[in-house]
């Protein structure tokens, strides 16, 4: 019976927090990073601004959380993609074009990226979680590419570390993400994917002329 407790209280801890997540996107949405306030969050989400403290301890402890349903999800993408017996160019083509339909069904979440990505330049404390985070993302993508190649007869080894391939295609992702946001209507769902197909083919290309290409 204890145990059952315990765990009705988890769920509904997790309830909780995901009622909070979910008000959040809307509030940040509607008002910004800065003007929106813990109190709106927690009246969106039903609850008081004690729940709101249980659970997170300021708007960056939330947005985090926010952004790691995120890094989750991309990541559920990417390893689909990356399972399947299509080509690499055609898994990154496919793996663009997932997230490029991801940031259309849902532009704001992007645009409230970018507000919290300049928040964290003024912010040393936040600018270290984010960065935390995108490491910790970067390392898993980074096994996917890894594993991949393993797959791969005609790659022994790829032309360039795997680590700056991985944050040349996040590189690649963010710039994509904000000419999205700026100018919707320029970039299709599949120019992205288009892109990463390009940038693979060049990377194979590399490989099977035998360059040797340093990273800087």
């Amino acid at each position: 019976m204890a145990q059952a407790a315990r765990l009705s209280r988890k769920e509904k801890q997790a309830h909780t927090r995901a009622r909070l997540i979910e008000a959040a996107g809307k509030v940040f949405a509607r008002s910004g990073l800065h003007q929106a306030s813990i109190d709106e969050v927690a009246e969106e989400a039903g609850f008081t601004k004690g729940a709101f403290y249980a659970n997170f301890g300021s708007k960056e402890e939330l947005f985090l959380a926010m952004l790691d349903e995120r890094f989750a999800a991309r990541l559920g993408e990417l390893e689909r993609a990356t399972a399947s017996d299509e080509s690499p160019e055609e898994q990154a083509r496919q793996a663009g074009t997932d997230f490029s339909r991801a940031i259309a069904a849902d532009p704001e979440w992007e645009r409230l990226f970018f507000e919290f990505a300049a928040h964290a330049g003024r912010d040393e404390r936040f600018r270290v979680e984010l960065v935390e985070r995108y490491r910790a993302l970067r390392a898993r993508i980074e096994e996917l590419y890894r594993r991949r190649i393993e797959r791969d007869p005609e790659i022994d080894a790829p032309p360039l570390p795997l680590d700056k391939i991985t944050l040349m295609t996040f590189a690649m992702v963010n710039g994509m993400a904000l000419e999205k946001m700026l100018e919707p209507d320029a970039v299709d769902d599949e120019l992205y994917g288009t892109m990463l197909m390009i940038f693979f083919t060049g990377l194979r290309t590399l490989v099977q002329e035998g360059s040797a290409v340093q990273a800087g």
